[in-house]
């Protein structure tokens, strides 16, 4: 792991666009964007950057770049209407009308405290005889996953009258991660003893000590059980929600650990074989 970064790092110096081209083929996907990272190059790139500024701002190089007008959004409302995405208010007052106190008192999120985990509130598609009416109600769907019986759970709620229409429930089903999620995994990582080279690797590009989870930008990927590619310990992934991370150093470069899978179902994290 180490090594990598270490090559990875030598690469930054040079530009964050050959850095993160360098990334992405190493860790074989496409990477998110490079928001927060150092992208004023080095060197010449830097200086030509700087000078153009400066010649836009005498004079020199064509009218000074007048400075932007912000708008202020307008108020969404507390209710959308049609199409339209979910209002502020109607993500809370569909989430808040899905959970039950039967799942509240069932369930388990992934810090392992009582209630399911939510994942989502989506916009949920009219029904097939409402495609074409105007009056439409509209109706949200609340997904959530109980790490108590790994079960994704999903419960369409109208907002119009603020009951839940129909509930689902589906295992070995893994939806992409929430941020709550990312984030307990990079917890679970960092104080695991596989967790050393992520630290190492951290320390070698700040200089300082990775002690949490919000020190890292995070991404991550839902990894399933392949037959011979994994050690035991990772045969329930897919029944069990297990993770890959990709970290990364804020306004830094990526860290390589996708040879480390984390099961947030069993609190665990194995290193993939191979």
């Amino acid at each position: 792991m180490r090594t990598t970064v270490r090559r990875h790092l030598g690469k930054v110096v040079a530009g964050t666009g050959i850095a993160v081209a360098a990334t992405a083929v190493m860790i074989g996907i496409t990477l998110p964007g490079t928001a927060g990272a150092d992208d004023t190059g080095g060197g010449k790139t830097g200086q030509a950057g700087q000078t153009t500024g400066q010649a836009a701002a005498d004079g020199q190089g064509g009218a000074a770049v007048q400075p932007g007008v912000v708008e202020q959004a307008p108020d969404e409302g507390e209710k959308g209407t049609g199409s339209d995405p979910l209002t502020d208010d109607e993500t809370k007052r569909a989430a808040r009308v899905a959970l039950s106190r039967q799942m509240f008192s069932a369930g388990k999120d992934v810090e392992g405290d009582r209630g399911p985990q939510l994942l989502g509130v989506d916009l949920a598609a009219p029904d097939a005889d409402e495609v074409d009416s105007s009056d439409a109600p509209r109706r949200a769907d609340v997904t959530y996953y109980d790490y108590k019986s790994d079960t994704v759970v999903t419960r369409t709620v109208n907002l119009d009258t603020g009951k839940v229409e129909n509930t689902g429930t589906q295992r070995g089903v893994q939806p992409p991660l929430s941020r709550d999620e990312q984030t307990e995994a990079a917890r679970v990582l960092i104080a695991d003893p596989l967790g050393a080279g992520l630290k190492a690797d951290y320390k070698d590009a700040t200089g300082s000590e990775l002690t949490s989870a919000g020190q890292l930008q995070l991404a991550s990927m839902v990894y399933h059980s392949v037959p011979g590619a994994q050690p035991a310990a990772l045969d329930k992934c897919g029944e069990h929600r297990c993770v890959r991370l990709l970290p990364k150093v804020k306004n830094g470069p990526w860290i390589d650990a996708r040879s480390l899978v984390i099961d947030l179902s069993a609190g665990t994290v194995s290193k993939l074989q191979g």
